[in-house]
C-alpha cells in the first residue's frame, strides 16, 4: 500500500482557508461531542528553539505533527516554524500519508482564531489589529476576512519592513502600518510575537475588544499584561496546555492568575456548554495554544482531495 507524499507546495494548493475554517469548527464540535482524542502536546527544548509532538484521532483518522520553534530561522533563510504530519489509519496503524504541516500549521491557526472571533467579538467589527507582522498575521488576517467583510486591518511590527510585506502580500484588502497602541485599540486584536513581557497594557485595550492571544506558545512566552487577564472573560483551546504554555501560563507561575478563573474552553463554546459574548463592554480573549485535532481535521482534508485529484507522489514506505 502506497504512503502519498505532500509537499510544502502540494499542500498550498490543496488547501484554501474556508475549507480548513470549516473542518478546524467541525473538529471543535466533534471534541465537544466526545468524538476527539487528544493528549497535550510535548515539548523537547533545545538550545536554539523547541520542538512539539502533537497527536490526535477524529472519527476516520489519526495522526501526530513533529513542530518545531526557532525564533532565529529566519537569519538562515529558514521559517521560524516547520513542521512534518504523519497521518495514518486508525484501523491498521498504515501510514496514509507524509505532509508538510508548516502551511498547515499557520492556516488551522488562523482559523481557529477567527473562529474564536465568530463567537466571542462584538458582532460586525469593523477594525482588526496584529501586533507581530510576520507570516502568522497573514493567514490571522486571511481568516478574519473570510467570518468579517469589511474588515480594515491596523499592522504593528518593531520591523516597518515586516509591515510593508505584509500589505504587499494582502492587496485585497487596507492593511495600515501603525503604532501598537492604535492596532491595540482594534475591534479585534492578534497578539503574533514570540515575546517573553508584555506589549500590550492593559490601558491600551477598549472596552468590547476581543483579543487572540496567539504568540505566548510555550512556557515562559507572555504578551498581555496579567491585568488585562484578570478583567477579561478568558476562553482556552485546550486548559492543560494554556496553563502550561500559553498567555495564562506566566501570570499562573507568578500566582498573579489561575485557572479557576478561565471562563471555559471554545469547544464548550461552540457546542453551547458555555455562552459566547453576551455583554457588548466585556474584554474577551481567545488563548490560543494550538491543538492537534485542529492539524488532523485539515491532514484528513488534505488527504481526501489529494487522493480525488491524483496525480501526487508516494512510496512503499511499510513494504
Amino acid at each position: 500500500m502506497p504512503t502519498l507524499l505532500l509537499d510544502r507546495k502540494s499542500v498550498k494548493t490543496l488547501m484554501t482557508m474556508a475549507d480548513v475554517i470549516s473542518v478546524v469548527e467541525e473538529a471543535f464540535r466533534m471534541c465537544g461531542e466526545g468524538k476527539g482524542k487528544m493528549p497535550a502536546k510535548v515539548y523537547l527544548s533545545v538550545e536554539r528553539g523547541d520542538f512539539r509532538a502533537m497527536p490526535a484521532a477524529l472519527p476516520g483518522c489519526a495522526g501526530m505533527k513533529w513542530v518545531n520553534v526557532h525564533p532565529g530561522n529566519p537569519s538562515l533563510g529558514l521559517p521560524s516554524v516547520m513542521a512534518v504530519l504523519i497521518y495514518s489509519d486508525p484501523e491498521t496503524g498504515y501510514p496514509l500519508a507524509i505532509m508538510d504541516a508548516t502551511e498547515i500549521t499557520a492556516y488551522r491557526t488562523g482559523a481557529a482564531a477567527a473562529i474564536a472571533s465568530k463567537y466571542l467579538a462584538r458582532r460586525s467589527p469593523h477594525t482588526m489589529g496584529v501586533i507581530g507582522a510576520g507570516y502568522q498575521a497573514y493567514t490571522q488576517i486571511l481568516a478574519h476576512a473570510e467570518l468579517f467583510n469589511p474588515i480594515s486591518i491596523n499592522a504593528f511590527d518593531i520591523s516597518k519592513a515586516a509591515v510593508g510585506r505584509l500589505g504587499r502580500s494582502l492587496p485585497q484588502l487596507s492593511v495600515k502600518s501603525c503604532s501598537v497602541q492604535e492596532a491595540a485599540a482594534s475591534d479585534i486584536v492578534c497578539t503574533l510575537t514570540p515575546s517573553r513581557s508584555p506589549v500590550v497594557k492593559r490601558e491600551w485595550i477598549m472596552p468590547g475588544t476581543h483579543i487572540n492571544a496567539v504568540g505566548a506558545d510555550a512556557p515562559g512566552k507572555q504578551e498581555l499584561e496579567p491585568s488585562i487577564l484578570k478583567e477579561a472573560i478568558v476562553v482556552v483551546d485546550d486548559l492543560t496546555q494554556a496553563s502550561h504554555s500559553g498567555e495564562i501560563n506566566v501570570p499562573i507561575e507568578k500566582g498573579l492568575y489561575s485557572t479557576s478563573e478561565v471562563y471555559g474552553t471554545l469547544v464548550e463554546v461552540i457546542v453551547g456548554k458555555k455562552k459566547g459574548r453576551t455583554d457588548s463592554r466585556a474584554i474577551t480573549v481567545f488563548d490560543s495554544t494550538g491543538i492537534a485535532v485542529e492539524d488532523i481535521a485539515v491532514a484528513k482534508l488534505l488527504f481526501e482531495k489529494a487522493q480525488q485529484a491524483g496525480g501526487y507522489p508516494s512510496i512503499d514506505l511499510v513494504g
